[in-house]
């Protein structure tokens, strides 16, 4: 079966925060072979039109959120994402499409837009260095961490800034595919897979 991995974009996303989980995916699944591809990744965006990443690159999303293919992974970068925290059908989406996905898992700053949903009570999440200070007066019922690349919650997980995104998606293909395909996934991009201490 193949799993639907649908990565939410927007003006001022940032750039690696995307295209990291993007490339650790697909990544995976061409190594993982086999006549059924393992996951199938795609961008989401509010609405079918362009988006510009926060250094300009432009994105193209290939589905608008009233219409995409059922998800089994929701990955919520982040970015300059003050403008999205606002947007109420946006909001409305990902607190209609968290309890329907197996995983629900952010990027740096995009654990404010899942946040915002009311969905996660005293939850652990993480976020960069540089917002967790924000994150915890925003959302004050949060266990903030620190000093750790991602945090696992089940059907949520929150990443560093940054980077960190490709170490929790390498988390998130062991989740979903097993160790041997992380691993594997991780020397194919000849990526240093930084892993939380013990």
């Amino acid at each position: 079966m193949t799993l639907q991995i649908g990565i939410y974009v927007f003006d001022n996303v940032e750039v690696l925060d995307f295209a990291g989980p993007y490339e650790v995916f697909t990544c995976a699944t061409r190594v993982a072979g086999g006549s059924t591809p393992r996951f199938n990744v795609f961008t989401l965006g509010e609405k079918p039109v362009p988006v510009r990443a926060r250094a300009g690159l432009k994105i193209d999303p290939d589905y608008a959120l009233d219409d995409h293919p059922a998800l089994d992974c929701l990955i919520v970068p982040g970015g300059v994402v003050t403008a999205e925290m606002e947007k109420t059908t946006v909001i409305d989406w990902l607190a209609h499409q968290i309890p329907q996905t197996t995983i629900s898992a952010s990027v740096c700053t995009g654990v404010f837009l899942l946040a915002k949903t009311g969905l996660f009570g005293n939850r652990s999440v993480t976020t960069h260095w540089e917002d967790i200070a924000d994150l915890k007066v925003m959302f004050p019922t949060l266990d903030v961490k620190s000093d750790v690349r991602w945090v696992d919650q089940g059907a949520l997980v929150s990443s560093a800034g940054i980077s960190a995104g490709i170490d929790m998606s390498l988390h998130l293909v062991e989740r979903f595919a097993g160790r041997t395909l992380a691993e594997k996934t991780a020397r194919q991009l000849e990526f240093d897979w930084t892993e939380n201490p013990d």
